[in-house]
């Protein structure tokens, strides 16, 4: 066994371990930890598949936002995973099941990918980066594909923008439009008023009578 196969098995027995931790930590926040290093063993695995720019990707893009941005959201919500845990044993034989099922759908068609003699390699000069490589594929070969995605999640971005905006009562917005349409006329009044003006006289007030009457001698 070479060292390249010995840290692949190390990173995937990690990978393995700490996706299971991620659903059966007691706490939100440990398992988002444990899902930063799931990502963190699968960036490892790309590479040493020499897949350097999908690893530097993971890492950026989910390591360093998607997942900082599910952390900070946890730990503001301060969920109680006591209550999203009720009956979590009693579904976990059926999920298992179910996830069972999946890994070995994704083996079947995967197992295509791992026989190099079916996959054509990226063709380019020796020595050009895979980086370089892959830019060249994507932005020649798939340009079209990538420019449908690019639309498809424009579209998405503001169908979510539209379906969470939503007008409350209690709460005061702003207007952009009657904001550029305002005037200097509409929003100052300048008003000519007195240096100094005249203070009325207050009465002294008048002391204040007995309350009781005096007695007799």
């Amino acid at each position: 066994m070479d060292t390249t196969t010995a840290l692949f098995y190390v990173f995937s027995a990690v990978l393995l371990l700490s996706a299971f931790r991620v659903i059966t930590a007691n706490s939100p926040v440990h398992s988002a930890l444990f899902l930063v290093l799931s990502f963190f063993s699968a960036s490892c695995i790309w590479m040493l598949l020499h897949a350097e720019f999908l690893a530097i990707s993971l890492v950026l893009v989910y390591v360093g936002a998607v997942m900082v941005l599910f952390l900070f959201v946890v730990m503001m919500l301060d969920i109680n995973i006591e209550v999203l845990k009720q009956g979590f044993w009693k579904h976990f034989p059926v999920a298992a099941l179910v996830g069972v099922v999946i890994a070995l759908e994704m083996a079947w068609v995967l197992q295509r990918g791992f026989n190099t003699s079916v996959v054509k390699p990226m063709e380019g000069p020796v020595g050009m980066p895979n980086t370089k490589l892959l830019g060249i594929e994507l932005y020649t070969d798939y340009l079209y594909p990538l420019e449908i995605a690019a639309v498809l999640l424009l579209v998405a971005i503001i169908s979510a923008i539209a379906l969470t905006l939503r007008r409350r009562k209690d709460v005061r917005g702003q207007n952009p439009s009657e904001q550029v349409k305002a005037k200097k006329a509409d929003r100052l009044r300048i008003v000519k008023m007195d240096a100094v003006r005249e203070v009325a006289s207050v009465p002294a007030a008048a002391p204040a009578a007995d309350a009781a009457p005096k007695g007799k001698a």
